[in-house]
């Protein structure tokens, strides 16, 4: 074998090996489900997460409501490898309300929601994360509130082995009363089971519960949740689920599918 092959082979054989460490980590979002992970953005990159479209019904005294969402992006920057900012801009949402008066509908933005999420705790099973929710009265009357409201979600993710992982997020919130004077509280709780399976595709199983404490009325919802995501290259994430609802209370189905991407 002539010299300058065998110097060829010895500076290609590392390659492999080499282009393996520098592999990038596939993209980690907060979808689907109504799960919140413990993963932040890369520092220094921006990240998409949003529904392409989702549609909402539910019944309730004689009331039907149907809301679809369309173009229902957040946006994530990482500002250190533990710490990224984001924002929810709704861009579009349609509210359709049918009782014994008739059908009226609206249109337009929905409220804007600013989060920041810190990394508190990395080890090899289980993570914790913080995570501050700041809602901006950006809609319309007929679409929000009017007021600004706020919250805090403590991510917990569980490795359970390679393929299965439990996510709980525990949620506590200040909330507007009904009533239009001052806030309330309330709270949230999920448990999330997740599994990944061959191809890239991982399918998430959820319960989830909510207690709205409003002076008004207390009001409970709860939902059974069905994701799941497909993950197309490194960067690239598309995904869509179903909510189930297990009381009068909560939207009887949603249904939604979204994309992510790492820029």
């Amino acid at each position: 074998m002539r010299p300058t092959t065998v110097l060829l082979l010895a500076l290609v054989a590392p390659l492999p090996a080499h282009a393996a460490e520098l592999a990038p980590e596939p993209i980690c979002t907060d979808r689907p489900t109504k799960s919140t992970g413990t993963c932040t953005a890369d520092a220094g990159r921006l990240q998409l997460e949003a529904d392409l479209l989702s549609d909402t019904e539910q019944s309730l005294d004689g009331t039907r409501t149907r809301t679809l969402l369309a173009l229902n992006p957040t946006l994530k920057y990482g500002l250190t490898p533990r710490l990224d900012v984001e924002v929810n801009l709704p861009l579009w949402s349609a509210v359709r309300t049918r009782d014994a008066l008739g059908t009226s509908t609206a249109r337009g933005m929905g409220d804007v929601s600013l989060k920041l999420k810190q990394k508190l705790y990395s080890g090899a099973v289980v993570e914790v994360a913080l995570m501050p929710v700041l809602k901006a009265p950006t809609a319309a009357r007929a679409l929000g509130n009017g007021a600004w409201e706020g919250g805090v979600l403590l991510p917990l993710v569980a490795k359970l082995s390679e393929r299965w992982s439990l996510n709980l997020s525990p949620e506590v919130d200040a909330l507007a009363n009904a009533s239009g004077g001052g806030h309330h509280l309330n709270t949230a709780q999920l448990v999330d089971l997740s599994r990944t399976l061959p191809h890239e595709v991982t399918l998430s199983i959820e319960l989830w519960a909510d207690w709205d404490r409003d002076p008004a009325g207390a009001q409970r919802q709860a939902s059974f949740d069905l994701g799941a995501a497909w993950l197309l290259g490194p960067d690239l994430q598309l995904d869509g689920g179903v909510n189930l609802g297990l009381n009068r209370l909560t939207p009887g189905m949603q249904a939604y599918v979204g994309i992510s991407e790492r820029f």
